[in-house]
């Protein structure tokens, strides 16, 4: 398990925001070399992200790579010239436009080619982007294809392209239907859980909107993401607070445990605390507020 509250997305062209981003509080950074690096700098951008990964301090945060398309002519280059030169200082690669599980497999077999040659013994784990209609298709097939495969990122901004979804609607606040995309969410949610992996909401592009971003993060949240993609620092805040329990809901879940194993030892199956009912499954559901207060160290 990983902190994925908060995943800072930074243009693999600009030293100076990688720097930045090496210093911020996210809980991982992604170095960008897809829509954040125009065509002609994509060479350069590879360079710079060689760079910052061997030699900038990044702390405990998780370090990843967004590459390009798969249909692109960059994105084999990006997998090759970054992890042969970086791969001891990566931790993650992100595949965008994601449409099949096939997709996945084969950034599978190329990684796995390239650390057998080196004598990697520690792999490279996987994020997708689901952003076309295609991968919603395939959706429960894509999160259970790869070991490596860790999360799956819902991309609003070209997934509202791909579907022909009003542009009004990219920030979830389209006034007709308020929650635009509550079944695409839903349907990723369900898929990762099933999978065992994490599901991560996507970027909130008006990053002066504070109480936008954190509508949807509240949003993601409620569904059973476990953290969201921020554009810019100031969104950092509002998305580790968000998907971090309080020290309330910390204390509550300790305490219904701990009643209920107490409870069990006993013989009972159903107890109530502080009022409320519990059994076997309220006690399931706050082991999901356990496990993260365990990787926070709370």
């Amino acid at each position: 398990m990983r902190l994925r509250r908060s995943e800072l997305s930074t243009p693999g062209s600009n030293e100076y925001m990688l720097r930045k981003a090496a210093a911020s509080q996210a809980d991982l950074v992604i170095l960008d070399l897809e829509d954040a690096v125009s065509p002609d700098a994509k060479g350069g951008a590879r360079a710079k992200i060689v760079e910052a990964l061997t030699t900038l301090d990044w702390g405990k945060k998780t370090r990843a790579v967004r590459i390009n398309n798969l249909e692109s002519e960059y994105a084999y280059q990006d997998i090759i010239t970054v992890v042969e030169e970086a791969g001891e200082h990566l931790d993650i690669l992100i595949i965008p436009k994601v449409k099949a599980a096939r997709d996945i497999w084969w950034v599978d077999i190329l990684l796995t080619q390239i650390e057998k040659r080196l004598h990697r013994t520690r792999p490279i784990r996987l994020e997708a982007f689901i952003e076309e209609v295609e991968a919603m298709l395939h959706i429960e097939e894509i999160a259970r294809v790869s070991p490596r495969l860790e999360a799956l990122i819902f991309g609003p901004g070209d997934y509202s392209a791909s579907q022909g979804v009003d542009s009004r609607g990219i920030d979830g606040s389209f006034e007709i239907y308020p929650d635009t995309w509550y079944y695409a969410r839903n349907k990723i949610a369900i898929a990762a859980r099933a999978a065992g992996i994490d599901a991560i909401d996507g970027a909130y592009a008006n990053f002066k909107d504070s109480e936008g971003y954190r509508r949807e993060c509240l949003r993601a949240r409620a569904l059973g993401f476990v953290g969201k993609w921020a554009i810019h620092p100031s969104q950092l805040e509002i998305a580790n607070q968000v998907f971090s329990p309080t020290a309330a809901e910390i204390a509550e879940a300790r305490a219904i445990d701990q009643a209920y194993r107490e409870a069990q030892a006993q013989g009972v199956g159903a107890i109530a605390v502080n009022g409320k009912m519990v059994d076997a499954a309220i006690v399931r559901s706050i082991q999901n507020t356990l496990r993260k207060a365990d990787l926070l160290g709370l």
